[in-house]
């Protein structure tokens, strides 16, 4: 059985170096999937509209989906690139904890419990990364693709070639929806379009110009309805504060410590700032307020500490 699980554990090791070699790829390919998107809505479709002689309806529907598009596809490149050039958050040098935070311990912890090598104290208090020789501090976790510690680690994503953690975890759902809308709103607008490939009229433009049309719809949809199953699960991990790799973990355990009720756990993520909340950055004031969205403290239940 142990044998097993180190075979597993090699292979999924050398995925993760494999997924190193993606690099820039995959950024050209979003970049690639926007091109064509845009070709197909602004240059082929609802550009033209816009600007014939047609009625006055159908000049107006084309005006208001060119404004929603370029509007979330603002917000959506603006959240993509917070992701990718947004460090998830690291261990600082020569960082210690205090307290053993993740089991739940008031008690501070003292110089003699580090010892010499803390990777060798055997302390079930002190958590140490033997990978990255250093401490890690509470819900950090090594990143086998990045070769670091990542603070409160959600997962690697190959899409934004970058860790999802604490720093940039808000940025991530933030890009989600924002993908979600605009693809949805690309859906509806060539849904039209689409049904006319397969109606026995004539449709003008060129092979080519239809061809990006098809293609645009056909990849918009699929990114529509993969990206709503994301969001809706990282929705119910926000709710719940606790990330995928913590949800994976604690699937035994009824009990989180980090639940703090729906709207505080909200908060940990976005912030208290209405006015930040669905755009990528945070307030002065709530990076001073809400220690969780630095990576290395975060409140927990008091009456989980007591119990344990």
């Amino acid at each position: 059985m142990y044998r097993s699980g180190a075979v597993m554990a090699w292979n999924v090791f050398r995925f993760c170096t494999a997924l190193r070699g993606l690099g820039s790829i995959m950024i050209l390919l979003v970049m690639g999937v926007v091109g064509v998107t845009y070709y197909a809505i602004v240059l082929t479709n609802y550009g033209p509209s816009l600007a014939s002689s047609g009625g006055l309806l159908d000049a107006f529907i084309a005006f208001l989906v060119l404004v929603i598009f370029h509007c979330l596809l603002v917000m959506l490149l603006w959240c993509y690139f917070s992701v990718v050039f947004t460090d998830p958050g690291s261990v600082p040098p020569n960082w210690r904890p205090e307290l053993d935070e993740e089991r739940g311990e008031a008690d501070p912890l003292t110089a003699s419990e580090f010892g010499a090598s803390p990777a060798d104290s055997g302390n079930p208090r002190i958590r140490f990364c033997r990978k990255c020789n250093q401490l890690k501090p509470p819900r950090c976790h090594h990143c086998s693709v990045c070769g670091r510690c990542v603070l409160k680690m959600d997962h690697h994503c190959v899409w934004v070639v970058n860790c999802v953690g604490a720093l940039n975890y808000k940025y991530f759902l933030l890009f989600l929806f924002y993908t979600f809308l605009e693809t949805t709103v690309v859906t509806l607008s060539l849904l039209p379009q689409f049904i006319a490939f397969f109606s026995d009229g004539e449709i003008p433009g060129t092979p080519g110009t239809l061809a990006t049309t098809f293609l645009a719809f056909v990849l918009n949809l699929a990114f529509a309805l993969s990206v709503l199953g994301f969001l809706i699960m990282h929705i119910s991990l926000v709710a719940g504060n606790t990330t995928t790799i913590e949800a994976y973990e604690k699937k035994t355990s009824p009990k989180w410590r980090y639940d703090l009720g729906r709207k505080r756990n909200f908060e940990q993520v976005f912030g208290m700032d209405k006015r930040y909340w669905f755009i990528p950055a945070y307030s002065e004031e709530d990076l001073r307020r809400i220690p969780a969205l630095h990576g290395l403290e975060y409140p927990s239940k008091p009456d989980l500490d007591a119990q344990e």
